[in-house]
């Protein structure tokens, strides 16, 4: 990991672009404590400089409530290499969604299969040099989209022992197997009218999820209308896991 910029944020949250590798990050850390703090990966559908406002948001909230938070760009999206299939498999969705008709199967699996055997091996990597830094230490949160990714993530990662997963992406059917498999304690957000976002399918995964503490926090509106009582509640799921 190699550190290209830092800043001070509002209550001295220290804000740290970094590449990995070629991958683009930031890493915001809580002012000093006594202890390592808890991590939260926060999750996202891709291009970090767009996201960039609504990720510091949500880790200036985590700082204040004592964890630190990260996170990476996805393959194909921002500034990393274009990804022909992942382009391909855009431009397809893209061509149904303005001719009216349903997404099939076949879409959705070019759409996010690849991505997150792509990307779930980074998010790891990743994980294994912030534990190293000082100042950071587990238990280890994840919170956000990709649905599809974070799923894989808590299956096959179990340095994360909690998960806020945003219901609001393609879901291939392939996953559901997986859902299965998801143990840890779960909180799911849900916007009810989310324009992009199979509702049926969302609610059909969190049933699928074989944790035994999972909770499903639903609100009207549309994908980026959540409500700030939403977050908050997200938040205090993990203050009571990773504290």
């Amino acid at each position: 990991m190699h550190f290209t910029s830092e800043q001070r944020l509002d209550g001295g949250v220290l804000e740290r672009e970094f590449t990995l590798g070629e991958i683009p990050g930031i890493l915001w850390t809580p002012a000093a404590a006594s202890a390592p703090a808890p991590l939260i990966l926060l999750g996202h559908p891709g291009g970090l400089r767009t996201m960039y406002p609504r990720l510091a948001a949500r880790a200036r909230h985590a700082a204040a409530d004592g964890f630190a938070a990260a996170a990476i760009e996805l393959p194909g999206s921002g500034e990393r290499p274009r990804w022909a299939a992942a382009e391909r498999a855009r431009a397809d969705l893209r061509r149904v969604l303005e001719a009216g008709e349903p997404v099939g199967d076949e879409i959705i699996d070019a759409l996010i299969l690849p991505l997150v055997e792509k990307a779930v091996p980074e998010w790891q990597a990743l994980l294994d040099v912030l534990l190293s830094l000082p100042g950071i230490g587990g238990p280890v949160g994840y919170s956000g989209g990709v649905i599809s990714l974070g799923v894989r993530l808590v299956v096959v990662e179990p340095r994360i022992s909690a998960a806020v997963l945003f219901a609001g992406s393609f879901v291939p059917r392939a996953m559901f197997e997986e859902a299965r498999q998801v143990a840890i304690p779960l909180h799911v957000l849900l916007q009810w009218d989310d324009e992009g976002n199979d509702r049926q399918a969302a609610l059909d995964l969190f049933d699928a999820f074989g944790s035994k503490e999972k909770t499903l926090h639903a609100n009207l509106g549309g994908h980026t209308g959540v409500p700030q009582f939403a977050g908050d509640a997200a938040a205090q799921f993990f203050t009571r896991h990773l504290k």
